[in-house]
């Protein structure tokens, strides 16, 4: 596009854009690592100062006798030794554990983590569902120390499978029983805990649910994945979120349907389908050493009915966080997508609505190399602006053409910039000229741009993805690595980053060698300064957003050259500006508005200069 002063004006607001983006996420950033120094403190306050082996022995024992104790009539079961049992269907591999009767370890068959193999979730030795019963008169225990046995397992006809463990007590007395529905292509878990004898088991009908989980790293940059894990729920029907590194607990006092914790491009969902009545959720954020993203406990609560025989249907989803599997369920898990939240959310029905479906498309048609279809979907972009970006252009040409004229009033009115800008804004009138007319497509690009950030940021179809030298399409491809941290740009350098700061550079110059030439200094300056922002903007952005940027740019000063020495002919328009000149003008309500603001501030100006004479 051709730099006029206007054009500029959109270009220094698009960079005022990028800048805030920058702060914002440095603000978020310095949250998160205060959040984290915050929890690192209490945990190493809390970190027992004394372990030594005859302690360690003394309190196992110790243990061991309170779990018998407290077992109650379901004495036996804990001591009974821990058994597992591994059910698969198309995308999940679950491995059951008697202890608990209850998930141990689920892993996804369709993607792999950093070890190459496949991603696990619920995984450790801190992930469980829990839940306290009453095991006698004076006495009650949690059921994640209880061992359960397996009662049944049934392929249906259909592949899926049921799985029940049966919590009995010694002798006659109440019982518990987990059911489990594993469907073939699902990764959702439906799971029912029904019970005989729940007036004895529970106190007044309420089953308090305690769900601890712990999200492992999943990606090769752990603090961008951190910064983009969020707790999820849907409470009292509406939905909202949290930013794990910006708040460590959410309080619930009103009915909720789901509570979430999405990691970059991983999930899981606890559902109750007659909703918790309350509940409270907590989360910490462990050193990066641990490798590990966040560890929450969550305590909901059931409001069962006060009767013998109850059942809370549950389900748990464990799964990738991919949109469209999300929606099926029709539950909202798909508005944990940061497809544009918080102060980007404005690009949400973008995404939504335009990018989502025109990219799933090209995928369709271009094959398996996703660099190619964002290659095409820029395109696409570039071909619906095409029309703005033409209509720049020729603003740019009839500026230039009106340079000489615009070069005659500065000459006449010297510093008078007040005048100046009344002439010129006459100069425009008679010619037919919009002087805004080369802000729309660079002030276009502000939301298109966020769009995208939000989308590769978040699309799990890029991850692990290579293209040329990036490896994954869904991080920052480190080409060169440094072994230590450079101020705002981090341990590495991104080729793609590079190769966007090139190519926004080249078309700063060729714009500035067809614009008029400017007396402001910042104006002047700030086209060729503001690419090498992006350096710092970039660097640590997914490769899949900075090959966007690339080829964009690279559209643009195509774009440029055509347009300019091909499509544009100047001699016409010069002939159309002298036409425009005979026609009579009838003055916009912007452009009398903006005379009469000027005006005032000239006869303001005149005021001040002769009060201080005096």
């Amino acid at each position: 596009m051709n730099f006029d002063r206007n054009t500029l004006v959109g270009v220094v607001v698009l960079a005022l854009l990028f800048v805030g983006y920058f702060w914002y996420t440095t603000k978020e950033q310095a949250a998160f690592r205060k959040e984290k120094a915050r929890q690192d403190s209490i945990a190493n306050a809390n970190k027992p100062r004394i372990d030594t082996t005859a302690s360690r022995t003394e309190t196992t024992k110790n243990d061991s006798i309170a779990k018998s104790k407290s077992g109650g009539v379901f004495q036996k079961a804990t001591i009974d030794s821990e058994r597992t049992l591994i059910i698969n269907n198309n995308v999940l591999e679950i491995t059951f554990s008697s202890r608990g009767g209850q998930p141990k370890k689920v892993e996804l068959k369709k993607f792999n983590g950093q070890d190459s193999t496949p991603v696990k979730l619920a995984s450790s030795g801190f992930d469980k569902i829990d839940y306290p019963i009453n095991t006698g008169a004076n006495s009650s225990t949690y059921i994640s120390g209880l061992n359960f046995r397996l009662d049944t397992v049934i392929e249906n006809a259909d592949k899926s499978h049921l799985v029940v463990y049966t919590l009995k007590p010694d002798s006659a007395g109440p019982s518990i029983h987990h059911q489990f529905m594993i469907r073939p292509d699902d990764y959702m878990i439906d799971f029912t805990v029904q019970m005989n004898g729940a007036d004895k088991l529970l106190t007044q009908g309420n089953l308090n649910l305690t769900w601890q989980y712990q999200a492992a790293q999943q990606e090769s940059d752990l603090s961008f994945e951190k910064q983009n894990t969020q707790v999820g729920y849907i409470m009292d029907d509406n939905f909202d979120y949290h930013t794990i590194g910006r708040r460590s607990s959410k309080d619930f006092d009103k009915p909720v349907k789901w509570i979430g914790i999405r990691q970059r491009f991983f999930n899981t969902f606890l559902v109750a389908k007659n909703n918790f009545s309350s509940g409270r959720m907590e989360w910490v954020i462990p050193p990066d050493t641990a490798k590990t993203v966040m560890q929450s406990i969550a305590n909901m609560r059931l409001q069962l009915p006060v009767a013998s025989s109850v059942s809370a249907p549950l389900s748990i989803l464990y799964g990738p966080a991919d949109f469209n599997m999300l929606k099926k369920h029709e539950l909202g898990f798909e508005k944990l997508i940061n497809l544009g939240q918080g102060a980007y959310a404005f690009v949400r029905p973008i995404n939504r609505f335009i990018v989502m479906p025109v990219f799933d498309f090209i995928r369709s048609i271009s094959g398996s190399s996703l660099g190619l279809a964002i290659a095409l979907l820029t395109i696409i972009i570039r071909l619906v602006i095409s029309p703005l970006t033409y209509t720049s252009y020729l603003s740019g040409a009839k500026m230039k053409m009106l340079r000489p004229e615009i070069a005659k009033l500065k000459e006449k009115y010297g510093s008078d910039q007040q005048q100046i800008s009344v002439e010129q804004m006459k100069l425009f009138r008679e010619a037919g000229v919009n002087p805004l007319g080369g802000c729309i497509p660079a002030l276009l690009q502000i939301p298109i741009f966020f769009a995208l950030y939000s989308f590769f940021s978040s699309t799990i179809a890029l991850r692990g993805q290579s293209f040329l030298w990036a490896p994954d399409l869904s991080a920052s491809d480190t080409v060169i690595k440094f072994g230590f941290n450079l101020p705002l740009i981090g341990s590495h350098l991104s080729l793609f980053t590079i190769a966007a700061v090139v190519t926004s550079f080249l078309i700063s110059v060729y714009s500035m060698s067809m614009s008029p030439d400017q007396s402001n200094p910042a104006m002047k300056y700030m086209p060729y300064i503001f690419p090498f922002f992006l350096l710092f903007i970039f660097n640590r952005l997914p490769s899949a957003l900075t090959w966007y940027y690339t080829v964009s740019n690279v559209i643009t000063l195509g774009l440029q050259f055509v347009i300019q020495n091909y499509i544009i002919d100047h001699d016409k328009i010069l002939a159309k500006i002298e036409q425009n000149r005979k026609k009579p003008k009838a003055k916009s309500k912007w452009q009398e508005r903006m005379e009469q603001m000027q005006t005032q501030q000239k006869k303001l100006k005149e005021i001040q200069q002769k009060s201080s004479k005096r």
